[in-house]
């Protein structure tokens, strides 16, 4: 049977921040005549290779690397559009060169963008950059009050992001004071357009490229040990010098500018940068003693530990939820690898090796092997933590009160599992125990306690629980 080497073929690399991403794609580039595209958003500002974790030019081994330091320290994180434009760019270029394209994604929503044709929804194209003069006063008001205006005129959209969350709050009132539409409205027509897309076979849920995709992966205990030791490395290797370049900066743009930078968006939010940056104020203050200093210090290396191991667990939780979901619905869960790497001394057995044989038969058009036989890990993580994505379905949107814990919860599946929860069970238990103390109180006990078995029998019912 004669076979057919993909047209136009993409190889993409995955996998929680720490796992050998940048490494094998220099590999596998190496091997097979390729360049590599980063698809970290931090990784596209200017200098910090620290900050950033950028692949130092030796251990790029002479293969060409793409969008890296591309935006100044004082602009904004490049949209999703903007990335995927840019990105189809250079992989036109790589193609024109006779070579193949890699991806590496840390970004996993420029990733996915990337690889599908309609992967996500789109935000509205405003030209915020351009009209910065023509900005609404009401976004530089307090929280609360953006909240209060968000509640008015999108109350779908206002109830699925935490009160905390200033930036997502802003950025949904800003999406209706540009457009006179409020944000669930047009992800609804997005959403409706998807559905009317569907009836084209060729449409839906497709790729752009031929790809072929692997996720680098480690065990909870390897890989938090393996990030512990990075943020070591990181100081090690001039961490606070960066940070305290990023003050200076900081300084030095309001001066010149008269302006103050947006210190909760681009590369003021990485990791590192903004654990530490308490301590870089102290130390240009001077009047914080040695003990004191010594303490934010240590509570800076402690936060910034803590920050890396959420940032990879969120990584983790965007693959094995909306990416591997997205593969299976467009028919690639057999173009979908598990490199696990249990030991970086195994590095070539465990992880060149296989992935090599896979690449070489994915370009030679030949029949590529399960995925599940590959190890224990690619069984069990290659099937899907839940069978939907979230962000697709607005029905289990919506904020939830626990009078009894005195917290508030932002989606069904939260939701459930508080209520599934030994805390809450606790408090609900309490709570009983007080009221029944006051016996004219007895019966409204019981009636809250039976509201609240049938608000989770009801959930139960409604709404599946991620296992």
């Amino acid at each position: 049977m004669a076979v057919t080497p993909p047209s136009k073929p993409l190889v993409a690399i995955v996998g929680a921040t720490g796992t050998g991403k940048s490494d094998l794609a220099v590999e596998l580039a190496k091997r097979f005549n390729g360049e590599v595209i980063n698809g970290d958003a931090m990784q596209l500002y200017r200098g910090l290779p620290v900050i950033t974790n950028k692949i130092t030019t030796e251990e790029m081994r002479g293969v060409p690397h793409h969008l890296l330091g591309k935006i100044g320290l004082e602009e904004e994180t490049w949209t999703v559009g903007k990335f995927v434009a840019n990105a189809l760019g250079v992989i036109d270029e790589i193609r024109s060169r006779g070579k193949l394209p890699i991806l590496v994604g840390g970004t996993h929503y420029y990733t996915q963008s990337l690889l599908f044709k309609d992967a996500l929804a789109e935000e509205p194209k405003l030209k915020i950059e351009d009209d910065q003069s023509e900005r609404d006063p009401i976004l530089d008001k307090p929280t609360e009050v953006l909240l209060d205006k968000l509640r008015e005129v999108d109350p779908v959209m206002v109830d699925r992001f935490h009160p905390n969350e200033r930036r997502k709050i802003q950025r949904l009132l800003e999406i209706y004071l540009k457009t006179g539409k409020p944000a669930s409205q047009i992800y609804a027509e997005q959403q409706s357009k998807k559905q009317l897309s569907k009836t084209d076979a060729s449409d839906a849920a497709s790729l752009r490229f031929p790809t072929l995709l692997f996720w680098m992966h480690a065990s909870k205990d390897v890989l938090t040990a393996r990030l512990d030791s990075r943020v070591d490395k990181m100081i090690e290797k001039g961490l606070l010098s960066e940070v305290e370049m990023l003050h200076n900066f900081r300084t030095e743009y309001k001066i010149h500018t008269g302006q103050e930078i947006d210190e909760t968006r681009g590369i003021w939010v990485s990791i590192g940068c903004k654990e530490f940056s308490d301590y870089q104020y102290a130390l240009c203050d001077g009047s914080y003693s040695d003990a004191a200093l010594a303490k934010l210090k240590q509570a800076a290396y402690e936060k910034t530990q803590a920050a890396t191991r959420q940032y990879a667990k969120r990584q983790i939780r965007w693959i094995s939820i909306k990416l591997l979901n997205a593969l299976l619905a467009a028919g690639q869960g057999g173009n979908t690898f598990l490199i696990d790497l249990p030991d970086v001394s195994k590095w070539d057995v465990a992880a060149v090796q296989p992935s090599s044989d896979i690449t070489e038969k994915f370009l030679l058009g030949q029949p590529l092997p399960d995925p599940a036989t590959l190890s224990e890990a690619a069984r069990d993580m290659l099937n899907p933590r839940r069978d939907y994505d979230l962000s697709q379905r607005p029905d289990l949107w919506g904020k939830r009160e626990c009078e009894a814990c005195g917290k508030s919860y932002f989606n069904s599946n939260d939701w459930i599992l508080h209520l599934k929860s030994r805390s809450h069970r606790h408090a609900v238990n309490a709570k009983k125990k007080k009221t029944n103390s006051q016996p004219n109180k007895t019966r409204d006990s019981t009636v809250v306690l039976e509201d609240m078995a049938d608000v989770f029998e009801s959930s139960m019912a409604t709404f599946p629980i991620e296992s």
